[in-house]
């Protein structure tokens, strides 16, 4: 069962990356064309990216995270890198929102057919995505760190809700 899961992750994660990959690149290099200018080759375009976007990759990423989410608890893995991968992984779901941002400002052409620099979308992905790659292979031990944080931080405050927010 956990092969599987993770097979399906990577799988995903591969499909979710390369379009992060990609997306920014077509934007800026395909958006810029001559051929897009016109108004057949600006509506083929668009449409090439609508569908990449909502079919291929904001799909992977959906798989990606519920097969990432289902590994969690299947492989019973709480170490300290794990957290820092997901703040990695929110960075890349922060990049893939921008992306999509960028496709719908590509789409409605504000009337001068300029596209907007969704090449700066590529290194902040990258980033994340290496980041990503690092901690999973590596696993670090984050101890050191979770030691350099203050206690307020890493120890429980003994406090609690009132007994009238608690549900019954």
């Amino acid at each position: 069962m956990i092969a599987l899961l993770k097979a399906l992750h990577i799988a995903a994660l591969s499909l979710w990356c390369a379009g992060l990959v990609a997306m920014p690149l077509v934007l800026q290099i395909y958006g810029r064309r001559e051929e897009v200018r016109t108004q057949a080759g600006f509506t083929e375009f668009r449409l090439l990216m609508h569908a990449a976007y909502t079919r291929i990759v904001t799909p992977a990423a959906i798989v990606a995270i519920a097969a990432g989410t289902a590994l969690i608890f299947a492989a019973d893995v709480t170490q300290p890198w794990l957290v820092a991968k997901l703040v990695a992984v929110a960075g890349m779901v922060l990049a893939h929102a921008w992306l999509g941002h960028l496709n719908v400002e590509a789409s409605e052409g504000r009337g001068s057919y300029q596209m907007p620099h969704a090449i700066a979308a590529l290194p902040a992905s990258l980033i994340c995505m290496s980041a990503v790659l690092y901690l999973v292979l590596a696993k670090p031990d984050l101890q050191p760190l979770i030691e350099a944080l203050p206690a307020a931080l890493t120890t429980p405050q003994g406090r609690s809700l009132p007994d009238v927010l608690v549900p019954i």
